[in-house]
């Protein structure tokens, strides 16, 4: 397989996926304007600075470099913030998206392996969600994500660009090594705010929703570590570059459901402090239970995780916050 253009590449996901990339000795070259991401995360040598969606860019860096298929990170993924400014989702995920695909064409690219989300979704009408369960989403981050997924396959119908599209559940953790991990500013995930709360008391964690038809009232989520969720876009790259798969979308999640709630009891099992907490409304869009069925991911590429555990997933976070309190910032 020749080398592989991780757009987005230096954000929380992008940086894992370039890291395993490495470690199985593929050739990564990244893509990301650092509004998210961080120079600190990736080798400076592989790092291009610049927008995705400039179709020259795109296409220069992939003739230079000899790029066989692209794995497309890049994009905005707050659903709340979704529902409060759909401009700028239809417009990034979606439309800027689109130059991306242009641009691989232009230049020859083979495939693309795509980050999709369970808010595909919506709100579930079976649990554990498959595949094939209806796709309706009930905010504009889901919905623009589907409408690129859509896409794809009329690209690859019409022209022959071959993907994968995987739909993350909850991404949490860091690297086991503990030099790469999560730092968002403003940070929106909800392990790295339940251990930020545990390390500073003073700023609480606010729990979005309690009245849920869940068991304890809380949103429901199925998470996966993200050195396993980076493992299975490697796998996808390799079954495209033989053959095996395409035009495939799989669900990236352990199966196993955890409240808002079982999170916080696990955070303070394993940093030994008690986590402040402050009730406050639902967030516009929120569905109450996610999980997954990641039985298909697992037949078709033979993906294991490593970390199925919630404590594992919460060790690793933990060990990156304590040794980087303030991020990459040290």
């Amino acid at each position: 397989m020749g080398a592989v253009l991780v757009t987005g590449g230096a954000g929380y996901i992008g940086s894992h996926i370039v890291r395993r990339l490495q470690e199985d000795h593929h050739h990564a070259v990244v893509l990301d304007d650092l509004s998210e991401g961080h120079r600190q995360a990736v080798p400076a040598e592989l790092l291009h600075v610049g927008d995705f969606a400039d179709r020259d860019l795109v296409t220069a860096i992939c003739r230079e470099n000899k790029v066989e298929y692209v794995v497309h990170m890049a994009a905005n993924c707050q659903v709340g913030e979704s529902v409060e400014n759909p401009a700028k989702y239809y417009r990034n995920n979606l439309v800027n998206s689109l130059a991306l695909l242009d641009a691989v064409r232009d230049a020859g690219v083979k495939g693309l392996v795509f980050s999709s989300t369970a808010a595909v979704y919506g709100e579930p009408v079976q649990v554990p969600i498959t595949e094939d369960h209806p796709t309706a989403p009930t905010n504009p981050y889901g919905e623009t994500k589907l409408a690129f997924e859509n896409a794809l396959e009329w690209y690859r119908k019409a022209y022959g660009l071959r993907y994968v599209a995987l739909r993350y559940f909850n991404a949490a953790g860091a690297h086991p090594d503990g030099d790469i991990g999560e730092d968002h500013d403003p940070e929106s995930h909800l392990v790295p705010l339940i251990v930020r709360a545990a390390m500073n008391p003073a700023s609480p964690l606010k729990v979005f929703g309690t009245d849920y038809p869940t068991p304890d009232g809380t949103c429901v989520r199925d998470y996966i570590h993200i050195s396993d969720l980076a493992a299975a876009h490697v796998l996808a790259l390799d079954a495209m570059d033989q053959g095996t798969v395409d035009g495939a979308s799989f669900n990236l999640g352990n199966g196993e459901g955890f409240s808002v709630r079982d999170v916080i009891r696990t955070v303070e099992q394993v940093v030994g402090k008690a986590v402040p907490v402050t009730d406050a409304p639902r967030r516009a869009g929120d569905p109450a239970v996610l999980v997954a069925s990641a039985g298909r991911i697992r037949e078709a590429l033979g993906w294991e995780p490593r970390f199925p555990d919630l404590e594992s997933i919460i060790r690793t976070a933990w060990n990156w916050h304590r040794r980087n309190p303030n991020g990459f910032n040290g």
